[in-house]
C-alpha cells in the first residue's frame, strides 16, 4: 500500500459517520475545455515551447544527434563543472566527449553530496509548447527527482518534434499520475513580498534545455 492509500484509508475513515447530503453523488466530470489553442505544425510547436522557455530566463539550445555530444561538453565547460551527475539510463553518447567526473544517482547519496555537483544531464518525459513547461517522471534517463533539484545546473534534453505537445491537457494524457512528476519552467526563482527575483531558492540557478533534433 502507498503513503497515498493510507492518506486516503484514513480519510474515510473520518468521515465514515458523516451524513451525505442530496446530489453528494459522483457526478461525470466535464470535459469540453478546449484542449489546444489553435493548430500548429510541430515545427511551429517546437518554436512556440522555446519562446516560452526564453521568457522564463532558460537558455535553449538547438542540435542535431550527432552534435549533441559536443554541446553538452561545452555547456558542461562553460559553467565550470568539475563533477556532472548521470542518471542510469541517459544515453551514453550525450556526455561521450565531457571532461567532468561522472557521479551517478545513487540512493544513498545526501543532500550534502548531491550539492557538491557542479551539473546535472537529463532527459525529459514531455515538454509542453504553450506553457514552456519540462515534465520530469522518473525514468531511467531522468533519475531521481532530487537530482534535479539539488545541483546548481541543469541541462535537459528534449527529444523534437516527438517529445513536445501543444498543451497540459495533452500532457497530461501522456503522463503516469502514480510517477514522482517534476514541473520545470525556467530556472528556479522566487520572489518576496516586494518582487525582487531570488533564483537557486528551490532548484538549479541555471536551466539549459537542448532540443535534439532526431
Amino acid at each position: 500500500m502507498s503513503s497515498r492509500d493510507v492518506v486516503l484509508a484514513r480519510v474515510r475513515r473520518a468521515l465514515a459517520d458523516v451524513p451525505r447530503g442530496e446530489g453528494y453523488e459522483d457526478v461525470p466530470v466535464p470535459r469540453d475545455y478546449l484542449r489546444v489553442h489553435g493548430s500548429r505544425t510541430p515545427e511551429e510547436r517546437v518554436a512556440l515551447l522555446a519562446e516560452r522557455l526564453g521568457e522564463y530566463r532558460a537558455l535553449v539550445h538547438h542540435c542535431a544527434e550527432d552534435e549533441v555530444h559536443l554541446l553538452v561538453m561545452r555547456l558542461l565547460a562553460e559553467h565550470g563543472t568539475q563533477h556532472v551527475l548521470v542518471p542510469p539510463g541517459l544515453d551514453p553518447s550525450w556526455t561521450a566527449a565531457a571532461d567532468p567526473v561522472r557521479i551517478h544517482d545513487r540512493a544513498a547519496s545526501t543532500a550534502r553530496e548531491l550539492d557538491a555537483v557542479g551539473s546535472v544531464v537529463t532527459g525529459c518525459a514531455v515538454a509542453i509548447a504553450e506553457t514552456g513547461t519540462i515534465v520530469l517522471d522518473g525514468s531511467p534517463d531522468q533519475g531521481r527527482r532530487r537530482i534535479s533539484l539539488v545541483p546548481d545546473h541543469h541541462i535537459c534534453v528534449v527529444r523534437v518534434p516527438d517529445q513536445v505537445v501543444d498543451s497540459v491537457p495533452e500532457a497530461l494524457e501522456r503522463l503516469d499520475p502514480v510517477r514522482p512528476l517534476t514541473w520545470i519552467s525556467g530556472p528556479s526563482a522566487t520572489s518576496d513580498i516586494e518582487l525582487d527575483r531570488v533564483e537557486g531558492v528551490h532548484g538549479p540557478r541555471k536551466l539549459e534545455v537542448v532540443l535534439l533534433s532526431e
